[in-house]
């Protein structure tokens, strides 16, 4: 019986095999490339805005605190988008008739808010608050960025779950005193620059965080009239009574020179649970 395939039909399937395997490995990593790239997270685009707002402007310009903007990022899971109103509070004095501003004019003399492009934009099935991760020392630039520097707003983080179990894998890399959680300029603690913390009675009813104490400069060197200021006077016996029992000891400061010292004292005292503690996919998911 005659050979249907010539010899080099081995070699061939060989091949084809490996070029199929190199093809689909090729693929796999073009793909996964691909859910990373700015195309994908919009990370580092800058969306037009019906107003060219500038954060650099506001924020390190006339320097307006984050709050006066956002002004549920401590008490709800949405920073918020101002409303009109708070931009009319002082472009009603000044810039009254910049063209760019004619949406902002046109949104209060109608009543229909400015429809903004969201920058930040997590999927509808990601539940995450910025009430919790701004009272528990999370600084605002840690996750967007030195946003004072930004003329027009762009996320600078990829905001993908990778991102996020990054840090919820080690968050005493990215803590700090609740603060300095509005100071975009804030640097992490080192030997020319450390930072001393002391912590106090947790009161019910405030975030846990509120229970410690950071300062930026020696508070030995305060002296004992300053040091005495930063606790409430307790024993006090009237004005003929003991004043040693009204002055109370100065608290406890623990010096700090790098940010994985200060990170994991905070991570303690702020109560935040751990990678083991958060074993439910509801957490994060809803």
């Amino acid at each position: 019986m005659a050979q249907i395939f010539d010899r080099s039909s081995n070699a061939l399937a060989r091949a084809s095999l490996v070029l199929t395997g190199l093809i689909v490995i090729a693929l796999g990593v073009t793909l996964d490339q691909l859910q990373r790239s700015p195309w994908v997270t919009r990370q580092g685009q800058r969306p037009d805005q019906p107003v060219p707002f500038s954060h650099k402007h506001h924020v390190q310009g006339l320097g307006l605190q984050c709050q006066y903007c956002h002004v549920t990022v401590e008490k709800s899971s949405y920073a918020g988008i101002p409303p009109t109103k708070t931009c009319i509070n002082c472009h009603a004095q000044i810039w009254t008739n910049a063209q760019l501003l004619e949406p902002v004019r046109a949104s209060w003399a109608t009543g229909e808010s400015v429809v903004w492009t969201k920058v930040h934009d997590l999927p509808d099935f990601v539940y995450f608050s910025h009430e919790i991760h701004v009272n528990k020392g999370l600084g605002c630039a840690t996750c967007h960025g030195r946003v004072d520097q930004m003329p027009l707003m762009y996320a600078q983080n990829t905001l993908q779950m990778e991102w996020c179990l990054d840090c919820h894998r080690n968050p005493a890399k990215n803590l700090r005193p609740t603060g300095e959680t509005y100071n975009m300029a804030w640097e992490k603690p080192a030997e020319d620059r450390p930072v001393w913390c002391a912590t106090g009675d947790e009161k019910t009813g405030l975030p846990t965080a509120e229970s410690v104490s950071c300062v930026t400069k020696d508070p030995s060197s305060a002296g004992p009239e300053v040091a005495s200021l930063q606790m409430p006077l307790s024993g006090a016996r009237g004005l003929a009574g003991d004043v040693g029992a009204a002055v109370p000891a100065a608290p406890a400061y623990t010096k700090f020179t790098s940010q994985d010292e200060l990170g994991h004292f905070l991570l303690s005292h702020y109560k935040i649970r751990t990678p083991r503690e958060l074993t439910s996919c509801e957490v994060c998911h809803r």
